[in-house]
This record gives C-alpha cells, sequence and structure tokens, in this order.
C-alpha cells in the first residue's frame, strides 16, 4: 500500500505540475519543418514517466525530444506516403491508455481530480498526438517492412561480436503441460448465472448500469469505468462475447452469457465500421473444493494413462486433455511471453512462473511430472502435469544452442540500421531547428540544421 501510496502521490504532482506548465510554457524546444515541439509537450511527457513509478531523470527528456523529432519525421513522410490511420484505430488506443491511467489512478473521478478536466476533454486534447503517434509507427514498420535476415547474415552478425564480448544466457528450457481447470457442474453454476441475470433485470427495471457495474462486476479493470470497455474490435474479446458485441445495435442488451471467465451480459453503446463501444458486467463463479477434487481425480487418471501407455505422447494427450487453450494445440509447449511473435519455445527459468520453475528444477529431461496444484497471476487454481522436453544451462552465447535468438538480434541491428539511415537521409532534406537546451543531448548531435551563427541563439516563439 506504502508503494501504491507514493505512486499515486507522484501521480497527482506530476499530472499537476505538467497541466499547469502545459498553459504557462510557450517555449519551442523544436521545429521539425513547419511543426513545432513545445517544451510544455515534453514536461508533460515526463510527468507521465514519472507517474508510472520511474526515477526522476533529466536525462529522459533528450530521450523524449528525440522521440517528438523523430515522429516528426515520421509523419512527414507519412503525408508524402499517404500513410494514415483510421479514426478507429484513434479511438481503441486512446480508449485503452485511457483504462489504464483510470486503474492506476483508482478511479475516473480521482484521473480526471489529477487532469484538472474531464476524461472527455482530455481524450479531445491527446486525440491529435496519440494519431501522429500511430501514423509515425505505421510509417517506421512501412520503411522496414522488405527485411529480410538470411542464415549468411545471423552469421555474419555473430562473428562480429568480439568473443569476450558475447553474452552470457540463463538457463533455458522447453516446458510441456496438460492443464486440468476445475470446472463446475450446472447445479454448482445456477447461482451465478442467476445473480447475472438479476442485475440485468435491475438495469431494465431503471437502475444505473455504471452504479451496479461498479458494486458487483468482478472485471477488475472496466468496474472501475462502470462497466466501461471502450471501443475495440472482434479480435479483442473471446468470440462468445463478440458474438453479442457485434449482433446488437446501440443502446440494445445482450441476454446473460457465458465465456471462459464467466457470467457476463453487455450493452452496446456505439459502433463504428468494425469497432464497438460496449458496457458489460461480469460475474466469475468462485472454485469448489468438489470441482477441484473432480480435476485432481481427472488429473491422476490421465498421468496413470501416460506412464503406462508409451504409445501416447505427450503432445497428443496435451491435445486431447488440456484446458489451456494457448498450449494444447502446440502439443503442449508453452511460448516464451517474451518473445511471440517468433513463436519460441524456448523460455529462459528466470521468466516462468515460480512455481513451474521450482518443479521443472527438480526434472530430467524427457521426464513428466505428477500432477500439482497451481495458482496463476490471477488467482486461478487448476492442477497441471508437466513435460521437460529439453534444458540447456547459462552459457555463453553460440549459433548452436541460441540460433532463435541471435536471429532476432541480428534482425533487429538490421531493422535499426535501415531506420538509422533513412533519419540520416530524411533529416538533410527537412529543417530542423533545436533548443540549446537539446542540442548537446547525444542522440540530437548533429540534428540541427546548420545556420549562421545568430541561430545560435535561444529559439523563441
Amino acid at each position: 500500500m506504502r508503494k501504491f501510496g507514493l505512486v499515486l502521490l507522484s501521480f497527482t504532482l506530476f499530472i499537476s505540475v505538467a497541466s499547469a506548465q502545459k498553459h504557462s510554457l510557450d517555449k519551442i524546444a523544436a521545429v521539425v519543418g513547419s511543426s513545432i515541439i513545445l517544451q510544455s509537450d515534453i514536461e508533460l511527457k515526463y510527468g507521465t514517466y514519472l507517474a508510472q513509478g520511474n526515477p526522476p531523470n533529466p536525462d529522459i527528456k533528450c530521450e523524449i525530444a528525440q522521440q517528438f523529432i523523430t515522429q516528426k519525421l515520421l509523419a512527414a513522410q507519412a503525408i508524402i506516403d499517404s500513410v494514415d490511420v483510421k479514426d478507429d484505430e484513434v479511438d481503441a488506443d486512446i480508449d485503452r491508455r485511457m483504462r489504464g491511467m483510470i486503474q492506476r489512478a483508482g478511479s475516473q473521478d480521482r484521473l480526471e481530480q489529477f487532469l484538472g478536466r474531464s476524461v472527455i476533454q482530455y481524450k479531445d486534447e491527446i486525440r491529435p498526438d496519440i494519431k501522429e503517434e500511430l501514423i509515425a509507427e505505421k510509417m517506421r514498420q512501412k520503411i522496414t517492412t522488405d527485411i529480410n535476415t538470411t542464415p549468411e547474415d545471423i552469421k555474419r552478425f555473430f562473428n562480429a561480436i568480439p568473443k569476450d564480448s558475447l553474452p552470457t544466457f540463463n538457463k533455458t528450457v522447453e516446458v510441456g503441460e496438460i492443464q486440468f481447470n476445475p470446472k463446475l457442474t450446472e447445479a454448482e453454476k445456477s447461482y451465478y448465472r442467476s445473480k447475472a441475470q438479476e442485475l440485468l433485470d435491475r438495469i431494465k427495471k431503471g437502475e444505473d448500469f455504471s452504479a451496479l457495474a461498479r458494486l458487483y462486476s468482478q472485471d477488475p479493470v472496466s468496474a472501475l469505468q462502470g462497466g466501461d470497455l471502450g471501443f475495440a474490435d472482434r479480435s479483442t474479446y473471446v468470440k462468445e462475447f463478440s458474438a453479442w458485441a457485434f449482433r446488437l445495435k446501440a443502446g440494445e442488451f445482450s441476454p446473460v452469457f457465458e465465456t471462459d471467465f464467466g457470467y457476463h451480459f453487455l450493452q452496446v453503446i456505439e459502433r463504428r465500421g468494425e469497432q464497438v463501444h460496449v458496457r458489460h458486467i461480469l460475474i466469475v463463479p468462485a472454485v469448489t473444493d468438489a470441482s477441484l477434487q473432480r480435476a485432481k481425480a481427472k488429473a491422476d487418471s490421465v498421468y496413470d494413462f501416460l506412464t503406462k501407455n508409451n504409445k501416447i505422447t505427450f503432445s497428443n494427450a496435451a491435445a486431447y486433455y488440456s484446458d489451456d487453450k494457448e498450449t494444447k494445440y502446440n502439443g503442449g509447449m508453452m511460448l516464451n511471453a517474451d518473445n511471440v511473435e517468433t513463436r519460441t519455445t524456448y523460455i529462459p527459468t528466470d521468466r516462468l512462473d515460480p512455481q513451474i520453475a521450482l518443479t521443472v528444477d527438480t526434472m530430467k529431461v524427457g521426464s513428466m511430472s505428477k500432477p500439482q496444484l497451481f495458482t496463476d497471476a490471477a488467482g486461478k487454481k487448476s492442477y497441471k502435469i508437466l513435460y521437460l522436453k529439453s534444458s540447456v544451462n547459462a552459457h555463453k552465447a553460440n549459433l548452436v544452442d541460441d540460433y532463435p535468438k541471435i536471429k532476432e538480434y541480428a534482425t533487429n541491428d538490421k531493422i535499426n540500421r535501415k531506420v538509422s539511415e533513412w533519419f540520416q537521409k530524411r533529416r538533410r532534406q527537412t529543417f530542423i531547428k533545436i533548443d540549446p537546451q537539446y542540442q548537446q543531448c547525444g542522440g540530437l548531435k548533429g540534428w540541427a540544421t546548420p545556420v549562421d551563427a545568430s541561430a545560435t541563439a535561444e529559439i523563441k516563439p
């Protein structure tokens, strides 16, 4: 609680200061072509950095200034190349950011006190900046879209690293799982369905949706906002939720329906193309001792079957028995959450769930663990059978054991080089003027367009 209080105090202080500066400062920090970057913009972003719990560091302002300048260059090129983002994309991104800010602040009312304005006003103020940021990111992706890393590139990149500078990688493992979730009987679930139906009936009779969501919804994020989920597309939600969200018209309510999260009902607020704005209430059924015992009995039965039948592979058993939708169609193998795009199954042990890491540490490669009860970060309990497919101890990087990692590094190196070359060329073609305060920043040295001596004076608005 003490840490939360300090972050909250920091959030209050710096948002307030930055807000005041936004109105009182008129100093221009930089000019990029026909665009300007205000000192107050940099201070506001620095305030957000502090509000996220980071330690004070004035050097961060240099990084922020460089981010703004590169964003302006990318956005200018995007206009030439007809790169744009849809309003729906901007709305969805703003809503996502606001949900995070409201969660950190504790409530929408408290956030509005910090900002000194309503959330609606604040969203209108930041919308142009967010849109430009999204356009700049899309332009950056376009610049690097044709990059391809060949095996020769990877080998050349690795060989260029001095032997005494090779990184040391932590112990890495490949772990499979068969998960058994506790499941309630229809009789056990009926109480929770009835509770959700009762709330829906109360709302239809005139009670306030937002008030009931704050009181009873068990979605920890949206409950703080009266059940509001903002704008999102179909891929954001599980299929049962999306089906109702995109079937209804504005103002209509869904019936109570079930997903893996529990029992919901929702109301559509607005629809914009392939984006929908909804609010919902979620009731989560509580796991019973009886349901845990049923999950354990099934896990024990499957474990006995696998240990006595060598013809059934772990991969097939996971596909048939596991309740984890993310791993069951991947042969039961867990993916590295820090590297989802490459879908690598190699996971450093320090990035594993501590409970799983502790179990795996006692296992031999090729072995299975007996069913054990695990509790995830959200507090959900399940029984798991673990399988250790491979294990590589901590070691100096090499192309045999670490090829996927080195490929990623080599690809990022090519991307960074191409982006850097693009900026070098682009900034020579664009007028850039930087306030002396930022001209000495390491990343911005030499970026300002050479002009006569009078330009070394402080930039005035």
